[in-house]
C-alpha cells in the first residue's frame, strides 16, 4: 500500500477503543471518544514506519511483537506534551520558598534532611527551579535530594544534560540567569551547584511498586500531569502520592487542578501566597477519626 506524505490510515471505532484501552492500561494515558482523529493522525506515522497496513494489525503489534516495549516508549514521546519553563506558577513557588521551606527547616531541624519530588518533570525546568530556590533559601549542611521523574525517556535525557534555550526562561529573573547558568551561543547550561541536588528517574506514576522505591518525600510537585489520566487513574496516582509523603508533607498541583472528586485524604491549606494540599499528621488523622 502506498501512502501520501499527509495521508492518514483510517482508525475505525472498534480499533480506536482497543488501542486507546491498551495505551491506558500500559502507560496510563487516557484519550476520550473525541480523541479518535488525533490518535489516527499521530499513530499513522508509526504504522508507516513499521510498514503496517491497518490499525488492527498495529494493535496486534503492540500486544505481541518483540519490539512492543520500544514502541510503547515511542508512543509516550508522540502522545504527551512537554511544554514547561523555569519558575512556572510563581505564586506557588513563593509559597514553597517563603512558607513551606521554613516549616520544613523547623520540622526537620534535627535530621537536616529535605526530599522533594517533581513528578512529570519533563525536560527538567521544574526540579532545577526547586533546586535554585533551595540554594537561595540556604540549608547549609543539609542532605537535600530533589527527584525529577517522567515516563518519557527523551525528555529525561534532555533534563540530565541541563542545556536550555531562551524559551525556557520566559519569566526567569536576571539574578538566576547570572548566578546559575552559563551562556554559550544562545544556549544556557545549568550550574553544577544546581545539578548536584537533582537526580532523574524513568517512572510510571501508576506503578505502585516503583513509586514505593521513591521513598518518603517532604514535598511533591505534580503540576499539569493529572490531566492526562482518567478519574480512576487520577485516584491511583494521588493515593500513591499520599503514601509517598511524610506526615505533614505537601502536594502541589497545577493551578487548574484540584483533588475534588479524587481524594479526601488531603487537607486544603490556605497559605499566604497560595493554596496547597497537605497530608495530615498522624495526630490529626486520629483526632478526625474520633
Amino acid at each position: 500500500m502506498a501512502f501520501g506524505r499527509e495521508e492518514t490510515i483510517p482508525l475505525v471505532e472498534d480499533e480506536f477503543r482497543l488501542i486507546r484501552d491498551l495505551i491506558k492500561g500500559e502507560i496510563g494515558l487516557f484519550f476520550d471518544d473525541g480523541s479518535r482523529f488525533l490518535l489516527e493522525r499521530r499513530l499513522s506515522r508509526r504504522l508507516k514506519l513499521h510498514h503496517i497496513n491497518d490499525f488492527r494489525d498495529y494493535y496486534r503489534f503492540l500486544l505481541y511483537d518483540r519490539k512492543r516495549d520500544e514502541e510503547m516508549t515511542a508512543l509516550v514521546d508522540l502522545l504527551t506534551v512537554n511544554e514547561t519553563f523555569f519558575f512556572r506558577e510563581q505564586r506557588q513557588l513563593k509559597a514553597f520558598s517563603e512558607e513551606i521551606l521554613p516549616e520544613i527547616r523547623e520540622t526537620n531541624r534535627e535530621r537536616k534532611r529535605l526530599r522533594v519530588w517533581s513528578a512529570g518533570c519533563s525536560t527538567g525546568e521544574e526540579p532545577y527551579t526547586v533546586a535554585m530556590l533551595v540554594l537561595e533559601y540556604g540549608l547549609s549542611g543539609w542532605d537535600v535530594d530533589i527527584l525529577g521523574s517522567d515516563i518519557n525517556q527523551r525528555v529525561l535525557t534532555a533534563a540530565r544534560q541541563g542545556l536550555y534555550r531562551k524559551n525556557s526562561f520566559r519569566v526567569t529573573e536576571k539574578h538566576y540567569m547570572d548566578k546559575y547558568f552559563k551562556e554559550d551561543e544562545g544556549t544556557f547550561l545549568i550550574s553544577e551547584d544546581v545539578k548536584r541536588l537533582v537526580s532523574f528517574s524513568h517512572l510510571n506514576l501508576l506503578d505502585p511498586f516503583k513509586v514505593r522505591f521513591v521513598g518518603k518525600m517532604d514535598v511533591i510537585f505534580c503540576r499539569n500531569v493529572l490531566i492526562y489520566f482518567d478519574q480512576t487513574a487520577r485516584k491511583k496516582v494521588v493515593d500513591n502520592f499520599y503514601d509517598s509523603l511524610v506526615d505533614g508533607g505537601y502536594l502541589l498541583l497545577g493551578h487548574a487542578e484540584s483533588l475534588i472528586n479524587i481524594s479526601t485524604s488531603f487537607a486544603l491549606k490556605h497559605l499566604k501566597n497560595d493554596m496547597v494540599y497537605q497530608k495530615p499528621t498522624s495526630q490529626k488523622v486520629a483526632a478526625n477519626a474520633r
